[in-house]
């Protein structure tokens, strides 16, 4: 798959008109020709729009000229005397002026909400697509706080750049025509001054403003993250009794973000204040101007009333080209860390021309590979061993030995530094991703399901299956009648991560969604190791039946679990030290029979003590003692 070029979007001045090109495409969408037609449309209303509000001030005008003329001299047209008729062109003005405003709005809503939901969804997908090594580095909350300002930016850009800047300019420049027709060059000379300095003000003060913006988004996107990770991790807060430490650490941030933000309001301020200023001593100096015209005799009173109806007129799009200015620099500083998302390329894409995923067997191999997250720390040197079609083979060793890592290069995840992981010959880098996961099922050892129904967990295997199928998968799993029991079946909601549900009742959900994928290739990654005993010995019935006929990896850290294997392999600081049965094993007298026997007296020990707890008299235990011969 080709790389799409990467979206350069930045806040900083220079870089402004190359980030509005770069949204153009929100803007003006290639594959929706009715959304086009909408823009158009859009564009002229609004230009009619600002037609009817360029000829209400010359009603204005003649309205006030007309009733300084008094009797007969004031004239009639149909009946109605001149002043009637220019008041009402001039209500008719503002109401068209008005109405062609709003339908402008109407025509480009769905315009703008299309653009925000393209934005939302590309970025949402491209998350899915970044690495493992990115999510396990991601903070949730601060990532769910820059996709939600990044889209309100991107409505704020499009908006504003679409609807507000070209036509306002327009404006400026009938307005300035007419200045110069009805009162002459210096009156546009001083407006052009005011327009002028009143956008380079705004311009410098924005610009200011920014580094203010860049630094409350960043305490805002700390704060979410801080609080959504206090959430997520409740009980453990609860555990430890630390309400007040993670209150504080809440209160640190939320202080950052609270600095900043009284800093933008207290720069807006500062901003608007300078911009009146500027519009206002202009004003004066145009008043005064054409005030001394009416006196001499250059200017009627209706020209003065005109001038400053053109003015106010003026104010409110030369605000507008202010505020516009302003809300797209903000929305730049806002969406800026989500395209810095955006132009993250995932660590595994597919080749290009990757085909799909072949079965024939599943025959699952590792040819010498070598794989390492840190250069400087080897996990995997060149471990070799194939899992034969229908075969289980399990691979054990101490902690930090590699054994997940296994699990993760055969989903690909990650690619191996050197050797390959084949499937049937094929080595998985020249298959597409979607093929390859869609052959393999995994058991994981921490089981998250998500914040919705049983059913809706169980079908996450199959999203298509039928309720007698998810039903069917919840019997094979063991899980069944527990369901069935509950107050609301499989209606019953699981909770956050799941948890309503106990430990091994999550696990049996696992297994049951595995069972209605019905992967060819099945993957148990120390899929009983949070359990206690009694549970691992149910879950591992269930585990059996979705094992069975399938070509099956088992990561092990309880070896109990694995004494059936057809082949056990044993990691030591990523090679493999050992391999056969388990019955192969304990006669070499090596490692695995070390692990084994240290496993079999903890065990031991804990059947004594939870002996010991259940009869702490000692009835049960204690012998009789031996009556005396006769």
């Amino acid at each position: 798959m080709a790389k799409a070029p990467k979206d350069s979007v930045s806040a900083d001045d220079s870089a402004i008109l190359n980030t509005i090109r770069n949204l153009w495409v929100y803007m003006w969408p290639a594959d929706r020709p009715d959304l086009r037609r909408r823009v158009v449309w859009a564009i002229g209303a609004l230009l009619l729009a600002k037609v009817a509000s360029t000829l209400v001030p010359f009603a204005y005008k003649g309205i006030i000229d007309s009733l300084s003329l008094t009797g007969p001299q004031a004239g009639l047209i149909l009946g109605l005397s001149v002043p009637i008729i220019l008041v009402l062109a001039y209500g008719l003005g503002q109401i068209i002026d008005t109405g062609f405003q709003q339908l402008r709005d109407v025509l480009f809503a769905r315009v703008g909400q299309h653009a925000v939901r393209q934005l939302a969804f590309r970025t949402f997908t491209h998350i899915h697509r970044l690495s493992l090594r990115f999510h396990l580095q991601r903070k949730t909350g601060g990532l769910s706080r820059i996709i939600e300002r990044g889209t309100k930016g991107i409505e704020t850009i499009v908006r504003f750049t679409m609807l507000n800047t070209a036509p306002t300019l327009v404006e400026f420049i009938i307005v300035g025509a007419i200045f110069g027709w009805m009162f002459g060059l210096s009156y546009v000379l001083v407006l052009v001054a005011i327009v002028v300095l009143y956008m380079v003000f705004t311009v410098r003060a924005s610009n200011w403003r920014i580094a203010i913006r860049r630094d409350m988004n960043e305490s805002d996107t700390d704060a979410n993250a801080k609080a959504i990770d206090s959430l997520l991790n409740f009980e453990t807060v609860k555990y430890f009794g630390n309400e007040a430490l993670e209150a504080d650490r809440f209160d640190r941030a939320m202080t950052g973000y609270e600095r900043a933000a009284t800093r933008i309001w207290t720069s807006l301020g500062f901003l608007n204040f300078g911009q009146g200023v500027i519009f206002w001593v202009g004003m004066v100096t145009l008043s005064l101007m054409a005030a001394n015209g009416v006196v001499n005799g250059d200017l009627t009173v209706g020209d003065f009333v005109l001038l400053n109806a053109f003015m106010m007129q003026i104010y409110r799009p030369l605000n507008q080209i202010g505020f516009v200015y302003r809300e797209i620099r903000q929305g730049l500083a806002d969406i800026e860390a989500m395209f810095r998302l955006l132009d993250q390329d995932p660590e595994i894409e597919d080749k290009a021309g990757a085909g799909a995923l072949k079965l024939d067997g599943p025959v699952l191999a590792f040819e010498n590979v070598h794989f390492h997250y840190d250069p400087d720390r080897p996990i995997l040197k060149g471990v070799s061993f194939t899992v034969p079609a229908g075969k289980t083979i399990a691979v054990v060793g101490p902690s930090g030995a590699g054994k997940s890592t296994i699990s993760r290069l055969i989903f690909r995840f990650y690619d191996a530094i050197e050797g390959r992981v084949t499937i049937d010959g094929q080595d998985i880098r020249d298959v597409t991703q979607s093929s390859l996961r869609a052959a393999i099922g995994m058991v994981p050892q921490d089981t998250v399901l998500f914040n919705d129904t049983i059913a809706y967990n169980i079908a996450y295997g199959r999203p298509n299956a039928t309720d007698e199928e998810i039903r069917a998968a919840a019997r094979m799993a063991q899980i069944g009648p527990f369901i069935e029991t509950l107050p609301n079946g499989y209606n019953t909601q699981v909770g956050e991560r799941g948890l309503k549900l106990s430990g091994g009742e999550k696990q049996r959900v696992a297994i049951a969604r595995t069972l209605l994928k019905a992967p060819p290739i099945l993957i148990l990654d120390e899929a009983t190791s949070a359990l206690d005993t009694h549970t691992e010995r149910e879950i591992q019935s269930a585990l059996d039946t979705v094992s069975r006929g399938r070509t099956t990896l088992v990561i092990a850290h309880r070896l109990s679990t694995v004494v059936d294997a057809d082949e056990i392999i044993v990691l030591r600081e990523g090679m493999i030290a050992e391999r056969g049965t388990h019955a192969g094993l304990l006669a070499q007298n090596g490692l695995y029979a070390q692990m084994w026997n240290r496993q079999r007296e903890a065990a031991e020990a804990s059947e004594r003590l939870r002996a010991a707890e259940d009869d702490p008299e000692g009835f049960v235990t204690r012998r009789p003692a031996q009556e005396p011969a006769e």
